[in-house]
């Protein structure tokens, strides 16, 4: 069986619904290099076309598709592969878009 993101509880009411998150980080076939354009709905403002080549611009376009997107932006831009090779970084900004407002987490 394999792993997904469908048993991340929605602590936030911004966070995507459950049926909008893949079941199975195996539907996440997105590009693993090349120039990647993303389309309007999601780079609205700014640069849209991003080198996946480029660390940087690899992680802002993670960062920009787990923010904006839903199903079906996962599974086109996201790649498992490269998604859990850089968890660490992109859980973070997940946790800092969704966590519940006005909290704080205690720091050990």
């Amino acid at each position: 069986m394999g792993e997904g993101l469908s048993g991340v509880s929605a602590s936030s009411r911004w966070a995507p619904a459950e049926e909008q998150l893949p079941a199975d980080l195996a539907e996440l076939a997105g590009p693993t290099e090349g120039v990647v354009e993303l389309p309007l709905h999601l780079a609205w403002s700014g640069l849209r076309a991003l080198d996946l080549g480029d660390e940087k611009l690899l992680l802002g376009m993670y960062r920009i598709v787990l923010l904006a997107g839903r199903y079906e932006d996962y599974a086109r831009y996201l790649d498992a592969a490269l998604l859990v090779a850089h968890w660490p970084t992109c859980a973070r900004c997940w946790v800092v878009a969704y966590a519940p407002r006005g909290r704080t987490a205690s720091r050990s």
